[in-house]
């Protein structure tokens, strides 16, 4: 049987001059546009580069194929999440259950806010969720969560907070996904978060007793 191959997902080159930086961040609006309108089943590096107006040969100096034009988008959209949970869980001014609060708010709504997006870039992922660096995106994101509930749960053996880290990431992943499936009212969103935030808590509690 012929080895899979892995796709190529990381940029041609970096932009080094303002003019370059300038060409990649009109190809990637681009790409968003083309992405929302025409879904991943139909997007292509050609209608990327016809809404952005370049020539195909300038998207390919960057972008090697269009794996690594949806790659790219992921990645950036997985680099703000992260650094959107960094800053909640390591935020000593709050208490441990203040923070997993803040958690599930935050990312709740965020997945609220990017659903057409996110769902878009689910559906692409097969172009590149085998390459090496979305492997390594997703163990840095649950690095994130490891080292909180590390922190947290310090005094529990190492099984019981990777346990723990494994049922609350991927709940609050699949049931995010599942609930921002549907337009949801602001308020809807509150509820919904503060009674997921309630029994993540409830949990953590349990586990001192």
């Amino acid at each position: 049987m012929a080895r899979r191959q892995t796709p190529q997902v990381s940029s041609r080159k970096q932009p080094k001059q303002a003019r370059s930086n300038e060409l990649v961040t009109t190809i990637l609006q681009a790409a968003v546009q083309v992405l929302e309108k025409e879904g991943a089943s139909r997007f292509t590096t050609a209608r990327v580069a016809e809404k952005a107006g370049v020539s195909i040969g300038s998207l390919y100096q960057y972008f090697p194929n269009k794996a690594a034009i949806l790659f790219r988008l992921q990645s950036d959209e997985w680099r703000q999440t992260l650094q959107m949970l960094r800053n909640i869980l390591t935020d000593q001014t709050q208490s441990k259950l203040e923070r997993l609060r803040a958690l599930v708010h935050a990312f709740i709504r965020s997945e609220l806010e990017e659903a057409k997006m996110r769902g878009a870039l689910d559906d692409a992922a097969p172009l590149y969720r085998d390459a090496p660096e979305a492997r390594e995106a997703h163990a840095e994101g649950a690095r994130v969560y490891q080292d909180f509930f590390d922190e947290i749960l310090s005094e529990h053996p190492a099984e019981t907070r990777a346990l723990v880290c494994d049922i609350i990431s991927t709940t609050l992943s699949t049931v995010g996904k599942e609930f921002s499936s549907i337009p949801r009212t602001s308020a809807e969103m509150e509820r919904y978060a503060e009674a997921l935030a309630d029994m993540f808590c409830a949990y953590i509690n349990s586990l001192s007793t």
